[in-house]
């Protein structure tokens, strides 16, 4: 691959925001959308993969540079755009799971931290893939335990799993207002009885 640093347009001594800014300056210029039954399409899609590439690339030589190996550090602010896996998180923005999944594939075992295991999961949940997301998920926590964002994620999936499979069987205490089908015609099955009992003198 090329100097990441001139993909971007950058020189290595180039701070962070401007490396950032470069980033998000070239996404926008090359992005897919942009080239919509365009002839350049397929050479735009091209470069953005190269720009893509780049920037997390740099990230991961300026993370090991600070001796900041423990990934999923918590350092994340509330876009991501901290990340190592920035454009993934754009990719996922914008619904395009294809481009932000073949970024997360080709990934290196040694990077795949929290952070990779939570996106993975945001793909499998934007896909529909319950079971698949909340395993990423889960093994994001357990990686990477005070991060709220994974935190968050996973507590969703849980409410969500408890409302699917909990059935009429779950009592929910302190709301009344989640009851289903079978408890109202359960009621009203009861409430019958009781009449046809005071008919009767019972």
């Amino acid at each position: 691959m090329n100097n990441p640093y001139e993909v971007l347009g950058v020189s290595e001594t180039a701070s962070d925001e401007e490396i950032k800014d470069a980033y998000r300056r070239l996404a926008k210029k090359y992005h897919p959308d942009n080239y919509t039954d365009s002839p350049l399409s397929d050479i735009a899609e091209q470069k953005m993969k190269e720009i893509n590439e780049a920037y997390d690339q740099i990230n991961q030589i300026r993370q090991k540079g600070r001796g900041t190996g423990s990934a999923g550090s918590g350092n994340y602010s509330g876009n991501g755009s901290s990340s190592q896996f920035y454009s993934v998180r754009i990719y996922i923005q914008r619904n395009m799971i294809d481009q932000a999944e073949q970024i997360l594939d080709s990934a290196p075992q040694g990077n795949r931290t929290a952070e990779w295991f939570y996106l993975k999961g945001m793909c499998a949940y934007r896909r529909g893939w319950s079971e698949q997301a909340f395993s990423y998920f889960t093994t994001a926590c357990n990686m990477n335990p005070g991060n709220g964002e994974y935190r968050a994620a996973l507590n969703n999936m849980q409410n969500q799993r408890a409302y699917n499979y909990g059935g009429y069987n779950q009592t929910n205490v302190g709301n009344q207002s989640d009851c289903t089908c079978c408890d109202i015609c359960t009621t009203i099955m009861c409430a019958d009885c009781l009449c046809d009992c005071c008919r009767m003198g019972c």
